[in-house]
């Protein structure tokens, strides 16, 4: 199965593959090559979930008026 590249796993897709990541460099079993290369990719990874993070957070705090206008979401206190 061919490998998906980063950009176009969902958020749950690239938590998952980074987890395994983790886990597999806290094993110290990882040839010290192939742990930089895991490495980097999972930073590419980490990358990837916050930019997911921050587009699903803009989209959330963004409200439609009756009138089509686009606001900010504000919490009245």
């Amino acid at each position: 199965m061919e490998k998906k590249v980063e950009k176009e796993l969902s958020f749950e897709e690239s938590l998952e593959q980074l987890e395994v990541i983790v886990k597999k460099l806290e094993s110290g079993e990882v040839p010290l090559d192939e742990a930089i290369n895991e490495f980097n990719r999972a930073m590419k990874l980490a990358k990837t979930c916050d930019e997911k993070l921050k587009s699903a957070e803009d989209a959330i705090t963004k409200l439609v008026e009756q009138n089509g206008d686009v606001v900010d979401f504000q919490v009245e206190a």
